[in-house]
């Protein structure tokens, strides 16, 4: 398939620097396109990669409107990033082959089932009884819905999700575990992405809520009563513990964990790799990752570690012992009567 350019920035706006007629072919990344592909630049410090393209076209900032016209043909935009990402869904709208039928024959759909006609179920799936998939909702093949659970509208689910499996509760008893049963459910608000394989548990009593536009990567562990709030995104890999409460806009990066009952504020990014053991209550980025280093190294610093708690125990020892610090300031004069 091809796109003019013109047909571009007529869609989606921007400043054609350029051919209208010129036909893309492709989408590319800046330092790999050809000459029929449409790149971005979308940080300044890629400006060689820029003058080295061959892309038929690139989208910039104005900043960089300049040196994008001596390459060639640009679109200049407010957020290179942002207007890629629609050129993108306007490529992929473009591909979009008609619809097949809208509740594949191999889904399972129990008659209980709420599933709005505008929604599409691939195959594969299971939406048990009770469960509610909104208006614009995709499932792609394998997913489950369990009872009871709710999605919202416009949503699309990856392969292999599963929404409402059990919660992991059980109480120990004489030495063996005795199952606590899940009595709530999920439910997922509107403009939500889950990515392929990631579990959602149900709720123990309450249900386990994610707000809307909140997008998960693939395999990612959501607990049971844990609620995501609007417009948080979160990497391939992490892991929430239940009952754990996260903000608003918060990003979490590719497995990082999250310990049961504890809180974030909105507006919270975490690191990759990091394990929150806290409740955090201010914006922010929070990182907590030992450096890798060469293993000799690693296992020296590993074993410091491990003496601290016996190193600060001396201190304090030492520190009780020392008579109080004299007053430096010296003794004030008697006046004279």
């Amino acid at each position: 398939m091809a796109l003019r350019l013109g047909t571009v920035v007529e869609t989606l706006g921007g400043e054609l620097h350029g051919d209208p007629d010129v036909l893309i072919t492709g989408l590319a990344p800046l330092e790999s396109a050809d000459a029929g592909q449409l790149a971005f630049l979308s940080h300044p410090k890629y400006q060689a990669q820029l003058a080295a393209s061959s892309a038929a076209c690139v989208i910039v900032a104005p900043v960089m409107r300049e040196a994008a016209l001596v390459r060639g043909s640009a679109i200049v935009v407010d957020q290179p990033y942002l207007y890629f990402a629609r050129v993108t869904q306007l490529w992929k709208r473009q591909q979009t082959p008609a619809p097949g039928p809208r509740i594949h024959p191999s889904a399972v759909v129990d008659a209980d089932a709420v599933v709005d006609p505008s929604a599409a179920i691939g195959p594969l799936c299971v939406v048990e009884r009770g469960a509610h998939i909104g208006a614009g909702t995709v499932l792609k093949s394998r997913v489950t819905v369990g009872e009871d659970c709710q999605i919202g509208e416009r949503c699309l689910l990856h392969p292999g999700v599963v929404i409402g499996a059990d919660g992991f509760g059980f109480a120990p008893n004489a030495g063996t575990w005795e199952k606590i049963e899940q009595l709530g459910a999920v439910r997922i608000g509107n403009d939500v992405e889950i990515g392929a394989n990631t579990c959602i548990d149900r709720g123990a009593l309450q249900d386990t809520v994610i707000g809307n536009g909140v997008k998960l990567d693939n395999l990612i562990q959501i607990g049971h009563n844990v609620r995501i709030g609007d417009h948080t995104a979160m990497a391939g890999c992490v892991g929430v513990a239940g009952s754990a409460t996260i903000g608003a806009h918060c990003t979490i990066g590719g497995a990082a964990m999250v310990l049961g009952h504890l809180t974030l504020a909105d507006h919270v990014s975490i690191s990759v790799g990091t394990v929150v053991t806290r409740s955090i209550s201010e914006p922010g980025l929070y990182t907590g990752v030992f450096p890798i280093d060469e293993n000799a190294r690693w296992e020296k610093t590993a074993a410091t570690l491990k003496q601290i708690h016996r190193l600060r125990e001396r201190i304090k020892a030492l520190e009780a012992r020392e008579p109080p610090p004299r007053d430096p300031s010296p003794p004030k004069k008697e006046q004279q009567p």
